[in-house]
This record gives structure tokens, sequence and C-alpha cells, in this order.
């Protein structure tokens, strides 16, 4: 069975959110001056306005790599993957570099984060065999 996640998060500005999202490839659903729903490649991302807001978003070590521990993603294709990685690298988004993790083992993938306007990160993760996306 196949399944999409749904998610719902603060935003400051539904414009602003809904440009970046738009922009990285994402569709846009329903809508309010105060809230949108964002197709991420099939999943949907609730933005609500709600002002300034602050979380903590401590990082860990992975692979010998910081990495953000707040964060959410989508797990695309390697086709497609590349191609969003070349697309943002050419808008000079503010990119964590691509890296490759567990090379040569179960899981193998490669990964990387953008920012978007809320100060969320999301990991664009492409595996090198979609089979091991929850293999242990």
């Amino acid at each position: 069975m196949q399944t999409a996640f749904h998610m719902s998060l603060p935003c400051q500005s539904v414009r602003e959110t809904s440009s970046f999202y738009t922009n990285i490839g994402a569709s846009l659903g329903r809508s309010t001056q105060n809230w949108i729903d964002v197709n991420l490649y099939g999943h949907q991302v609730t933005f609500i306005k709600s002002g300034k807001f602050s979380f903590n978003s401590p990082n860990y070590v992975f692979e010998g790599k910081m990495l953000p521990s707040f964060h959410f993603g989508i797990i695309l294709d390697t086709k497609t993957w590349g191609e969003i990685y070349k697309k943002l690298r050419e808008q000079k988004l503010d990119l964590v570099k691509e890296s490759t993790f567990l090379q040569g083992k179960s899981g193998e993938h490669q990964s990387f984060f953008v920012k978007d306007p809320n100060d969320y990160l999301i990991e664009f993760k492409s595996f090198k065999n979609a089979e091991d996306t929850f293999k242990k």
C-alpha cells in the first residue's frame, strides 16, 4: 500500500511560503489568506500563518557530518533528485552540500538540505536501491 504523509507547520508568510515551495517544484492546493496546502511530491504539508515562532533545532553527527535533528524531507528517484539539486544550486539557494551516506551498505543514499523561508530544513534524499528505504 502506498500512502502519503500530512504535516502541519506554522509559517510567517503564506505568500513567501507558497512562492518558495512552487519554486522547488511543489504545487499548491487549497488555501485561504491564513493557510495553504502544499503538494510536496504527493505529500500534503499545510502551513498556517502564526507570526513569529521559535524552536530549538539541535544537530547530530552522522558519518562525520553535522546534520539537523529537526527537519522533514522527501524521498525521490535518483533522476528527479539530481534535477532538483541542480535547479536549486543554479538558484543559489542556501543548500547544505549533497552527501552520500551509508556508502556500500544497506540504505546507501544521497542527501542534501535546503532551508525554506520559515527556517525549516527540508531534506531531499535518493536511495541507491529504493527497496532499502526501510530495510534494517
